[in-house]
């Protein structure tokens, strides 16, 4: 099926939260390097602030959570983040294999460290978070329209409702799909147009972050008519960005056309 040209406007949008709306960069940082200490047990274990550039420049390569340790052990190991960059799946399994590590342990550990931090000290959690300037101005806006909005996030929803209501925008939890819904996002896009659309041709938009998630969406047979915005601002990479410069599915979005009409998201 051939792809419908995007309309002016959508009649559903789905905002991802982490990467587009929120950037939980900081809170990434400190639970990575908590883990890591968790698994590596360092003798020094202030918060290595030095490191804080280069862990942002390489945390778009993480796919899964588990992975996020493996960015910090190498930074501390000292491994140049362009041998990184160019095989990040390489890299990390010579690690596991070099350390005898366990993806599934690594996985708890990055989940254990937040969910203790979290039930000890959610407002300083919380305050790691923060969103992007102009976004919350521009959510408030497209809430106040006929558009069907939703935030699909692989973000716990409770928070996402909490981080919006302390910005002074509230979304209702029926509009907050957050990780506890456990199915892929292109699986949700299917229900939200299911439930919320009249005909296959109404417009929805998703705008994401991540290009491997858009990229999902883009292969199911079913999703041609759903307009994909690779949100330049998030956690992706000039090459990701670089390749899709020809994609006639995907269009690049910067944060400068988020704030501003519809119109000027396709341009």
């Amino acid at each position: 099926m051939t792809p419908v040209l995007a309309k002016a406007e959508p009649k559903l949008l789905a905002l991802d939260f982490d990467g587009v709306l929120c950037d939980g960069m900081a809170e990434y940082f400190e639970t990575a390097w908590r883990a890591y200490c968790h698994i590596w047990q360092p003798d020094d274990t202030a918060l290595p602030t030095e490191l804080k550039g280069s862990f942002a420049r390489l945390r778009p390569l993480v796919e899964t959570g588990w992975e996020m340790p493996l960015v910090m052990r190498s930074l501390v190991l000292g491994i140049p983040e362009a041998e990184a960059m160019a095989d990040w799946g390489a890299m990390i399994q010579h690690l596991v294999e070099k350390e005898n590590l366990n993806p599934a342990e690594l996985g708890e550990a990055i989940d254990g460290t937040r969910d203790r931090w979290i039930a000890s000290d959610p407002e300083s959690w919380l305050a790691l978070q923060r969103f992007y300037p102009g976004v919350i101005d521009r959510l408030a806006e497209i809430l106040q329209t006929d558009i069907v909005t939703f935030i699909v996030s692989t973000k716990e929803g409770r928070f996402i409702r909490q981080l919006l209501h302390q910005a002074g925008v509230e979304v209702p939890a029926e509009k907050v799909i957050g990780k506890e819904i456990k199915q892929p996002k292109s699986q949700t896009l299917r229900d939200l147009r299911d439930r919320h659309l009249s005909g296959p041709d109404d417009p929805i938009w998703f705008v994401e972050d991540r290009l491997k998630t858009l990229q999902k969406v883009k292969q199911e047979a079913d999703l041609t008519t759903v307009q994909l915005f690779l949100a330049n601002w998030g956690y992706n990479m000039s090459r990701d960005r670089q390749s899709i410069r020809e994609d006639n599915r995907i269009q690049i979005l910067s944060l400068n056309q988020f704030a501003q009409p519809f119109s000027q998201w396709l341009s």
